[in-house]
């Protein structure tokens, strides 16, 4: 019997993602830097009410 390879998905799957992001920076800049923005406010919110609810607990 002869077997295939196995195609390692993940690999190609990451390079796909880098491409992706790095023709997003490319083409739409702003959009890019919008949305960098936005993902570091959610971070943020997210820290902020953790550490309120630490807080509440001491």
């Amino acid at each position: 019997m002869l077997r295939e390879a196995p195609v390692p998905a993940k690999k190609y799957m990451t390079w796909v993602a880098v491409a992706f992001v790095a023709f997003y920076v490319i083409n739409q800049p702003d959009g890019a830097a919008q949305s960098v923005e936005s993902a570091a406010n959610g971070l943020a919110s997210a820290a902020g009410s953790i550490a309120t609810f630490v807080n509440a607990l001491a």
